[in-house]
């Protein structure tokens, strides 16, 4: 069984998406047995500054299923966290192909996070920042959606079969 580290979700400022994608997964994780409930989640973003507040529209958003994520700070991706991840989710191929560029070395499951929905499915979940309301709760619900694929693939991970 590989060495369980964290999970890393990307986006491009760590301050929308990711963070809402953290605490969605984080929550469902939460709620499986071992080893999956000891999982770390980490977010950090691709073309960010450290310190950003996480955006008004995505704590709100997020608060209406009840996680509160009012108390992120945004980091930027750093070759450590990639390293020591067990699995890395982007929300679009710019930020696969962006970690696949400059990874040294790539991480080994590098993934969108909505890569495992069944077609049609559309796996990148569009940028909300600047949006309205409406506009981060549908990419909320995008996130909600695809957690329950991301926690069984990392089933897959994490669970050894029964011999």
């Amino acid at each position: 069984m590989p060495e369980t580290g964290h999970i890393l979700v990307l986006c491009t400022g760590n301050i929308c998406r990711s963070p809402m994608a953290e605490g969605l997964l984080r929550h469902a994780l939460a709620g499986q047995p071992e080893p999956l409930k000891s999982l770390k989640v980490i977010s950090a973003g691709v073309s960010t500054r450290a310190g950003e507040p996480v955006s008004e529209n995505s704590v709100i958003a997020l608060k209406k299923t009840g996680i509160d994520i009012a108390a992120h700070r945004s980091r930027p991706v750093t070759q450590e966290m990639l390293d020591g991840a067990l699995a890395v989710f982007g929300m679009t191929e710019s930020h696969r192909a962006l970690i696949q560029y400059k990874g040294r070395p790539v991480p080994q499951h590098l993934y969108l996070f909505r890569e495992f929905l069944p077609p049609p499915a559309e796996q990148e979940i569009g940028d909300p920042y600047g949006g309205p309301l409406k506009v981060y709760e549908a990419c909320r619900d995008e996130l909600v959606e695809a957690v329950p694929s991301v926690v069984a693939f990392l089933k897959t991970l994490v669970v050894r079969p029964k011999a």
